[in-house]
């Protein structure tokens, strides 16, 4: 079995998302690992911040960094055999040692990284990261139009939860008499699983988006 070893710089993730920037180039690899996944390549990945111990217990890791110092990192170890250091390899790349087939080539670029990160700022309803991003978005030439696609699907993700909730409380204060909300509510409270704050909204949030309502 083929298995991929990814030793990362100290960061605060490696999904390239963190903080104000998106930093296309971490998420176009995070994308590659998925798809290595996919292909059943097992992918293991350590940060140097988050778990040094793995940096130390590998020989030729700790050699790199002892030689290069953090500029041999990221490195790309493939079944103990170190294929890159310094560098984020490309799908291609990581398709060839792990000898898998032609992998499908990516549609993630800085633009579209953008476009998520514009969604993302809607849904966390974060206006200095809108600001952000849209001046970043506008800079790399992309238009308002595709700017306001990525923020009504976003909106829409967003609006499905509290559609939901809404939906819940009209049922029990507008929907039910006041006989049948009292049995229900005696019925919740003989039930463990429904005691749990959370635990009812989450089934209609899940039950909603398995009607396919979602967006």
């Amino acid at each position: 079995m083929t298995v991929f070893r990814v030793f990362d710089p100290a960061m605060c993730c490696s999904s390239g998302i963190c903080g104000p920037s998106v930093d296309p180039q971490l998420v176009r690899f995070a994308a590659d690992l998925d798809w290595l996944k996919s292909q059943g390549v097992t992918v293991e990945r350590f940060n140097l911040s988050q778990q040094p111990g793995a940096f130390a217990a590998d020989d030729s890791v700790k050699a790199a960094l002892e030689t290069k110092g953090e500029a041999a990192l990221p490195l790309v170890k493939v079944n103990d055999e170190t294929k890159s250091s310094g560098f984020y390899p490309s799908r291609e790349e990581l398709a060839a040692w792990a000898g898998v087939g032609e992998p499908t080539p990516s549609i993630f670029s800085e633009t579209v990284a953008e476009l998520v990160a514009i969604g993302a700022a809607i849904a966390s309803n974060c206006e200095p990261c809108f600001k952000f991003h849209y001046d970043r978005a506008r800079k790399l030439g992309v238009s308002k139009d595709d700017m306001w696609r990525a923020v009504s699907t976003a909106q829409g993700v967003k609006d499905t939860p509290a559609r939901a909730i809404h939906e819940l409380a009209e049922r029990y204060l507008r929907g039910q008499s006041s006989e049948t909300s009292s049995t229900k509510g005696r019925e919740d409270a003989s039930n463990p699983k429904s005691g749990s704050c959370c635990g009812s909204s989450s089934t209609v949030q899940l039950s909603t988006i398995q009607k396919g309502r979602c967006c």
